[in-house]
């Protein structure tokens, strides 16, 4: 008998009153219950002073950003104190496992280039392995390619800002990618939003740029439980931390479709989803099924084994290794980003 599996969608990595965000506990929960999400994580810069619990029939987790001034900053879950942000960087990431918690290199390619006063703050040493990777973050990619130098770019900017938006960086991917050749178990990745629903007060009338609500209508995490969600809020917490350091989440743009496919690996005796491992028979396939037509993209180890617009996939694995998916829309945006699946 197939073993029942249950998908809850959150967003990771919002601000609050307690570092640089605008809203209040109950501000950004009811936003989430009118997004339809599930559960959420903040992550205040430097900060665990965000209640936690069910606001709203939302779940309300809590991380901590330990954000250094200039760079590395790293997404911090299951923490009981905060850790000083100035730090040698491997000292954070040893002293988040030595609390019990992991957490998630933040934005860490942020581009150089930028046409504006928002400094990208980088992972400067890919030398130091985190425990994960935030593959996407909404507002950073926005920022790297805003261009405030005059009034129309500006305007396009605000007017149609989700338009600055593509994909992922390939710098991060390579790099994730990477990471996980060197490792036997999987480096997962969460998308993250950024959100801070930022009040810009230079125009007559102030403008959010982005409010709470529309930023939680992007960059989903979708992941995957083999148990109901619990009404316990702390075992709840703890399915959803679990997940998240598993890499049992699709990272999902739901600006490009809210439907959410399904990927997973099958044989005669399995089945696995993203953050699973199956072991290699002569009937392992690699199933995908969309709502829509789209590009999908199968990698393994790394690398691209197939490419092709779709609505569903059946794929034989006749190889061992990690294998992941990339969905993205006709015009190039990216839709989901799965964690590997391990094929042993």
């Amino acid at each position: 008998m197939e073993q029942q599996s249950y998908k809850y969608k959150g967003v990771i990595h919002i601000h609050t009153i307690f570092s640089d965000g605008t809203g209040d506990i109950n501000v950004i929960s009811k936003a989430a219950k009118k997004a339809g999400l599930d559960w959420i994580i903040l992550s205040d810069h430097n900060s665990l002073d965000a209640e936690e619990g069910i606001f709203n029939g939302v779940y309300v987790f809590k991380a901590d950003e330990i954000s250094a001034c200039n760079s590395n900053h790293y997404l911090a879950f299951g923490l009981d104190k905060c850790i000083d942000s100035n730090r040698n960087l491997q000292d954070v990431v040893d002293e988040v496992r030595i609390q019990g918690g992991f957490g998630f290199a933040a934005h860490p390619d942020e581009s150089d280039r930028r046409k504006n006063s928002y400094k990208p703050i980088k992972w400067l040493d890919k030398n130091v392995i985190p425990d994960g990777i935030e593959i996407w973050n909404w507002f950073s990619e926005w920022a790297n390619n805003l261009n405030d130098t005059n009034i129309f770019s500006l305007a396009y900017a605000y007017f149609f800002k989700h338009n600055l938006i593509k994909k992922p960086c390939e710098e991060t991917l390579s790099w994730w990618d990477k990471l996980n050749n060197r490792s036997n178990t999987i480096i997962p990745a969460i998308g993250g939003v950024d959100a801070h629903a930022l009040k810009i007060k230079s125009y007559i009338i102030p403008v959010t740029v982005f409010p709470y609500e529309t930023m939680f209508k992007t960059i989903t995490n979708v992941v995957t439980l083999n148990d109901v969600l619990s009404n316990n809020f702390n075992e709840a917490k703890n399915q959803v931390f679990s997940a998240i350091k598993n890499g049992n989440n699709l990272i999902i743009n739901s600006y490009v479709d809210k439907n959410i496919p399904e990927v997973y690996l099958e044989n005669k005796d399995a089945k696995v989803y993203f953050g699973g491992m199956i072991e290699l028979t002569n009937n392992t396939y690699l199933n995908i099924k969309c709502k829509n037509k789209y590009l999908i993209k199968v990698l393994h180890n790394g690398v691209e084994i197939f490419k092709n617009i779709a609505q569903e996939l059946k794929l034989l694995i006749t190889e061992a290794g990690k294998y992941r998916v990339e969905i993205l829309s006709k015009n190039g945006k990216g839709f989901v980003y799965s964690n590997p699946m391990i094929v042993a």
